[in-house]
């Protein structure tokens, strides 16, 4: 029997602060994305947001909160996008 693997495929942006907010809720609209890491210029990792396919709505507010609030701290930062 054989198995399905998806292939996942990684992309990374570079995005000031003031563009974070807005790149990340276009990428949700993608809909295949699956995990979004924000680094700030330095390559530390700041937030990792999971999103499985169930996540819609209310249940994104309280990371795009966090996100909005980082997004006043970093000037510059690297958005690294899994995507399947």
């Amino acid at each position: 029997m054989k198995t399905k693997t998806k292939k996942v495929k990684e992309d990374s942006f570079k995005v000031s602060g003031e563009e974070l907010l807005k790149k990340i809720k276009e990428l949700i609209k993608e809909g295949n994305v699956r995990e979004i890491t924000i680094e700030n210029k330095k390559g530390k990792v700041i937030l990792v947001l999971p999103l499985t396919v169930g996540i819609i709505g209310a249940a994104l507010l309280p990371p795009l909160a966090a996100v909005g609030a980082i997004a006043a701290l970093l000037t510059e930062c690297t958005l690294r996008v899994k995507r399947t």
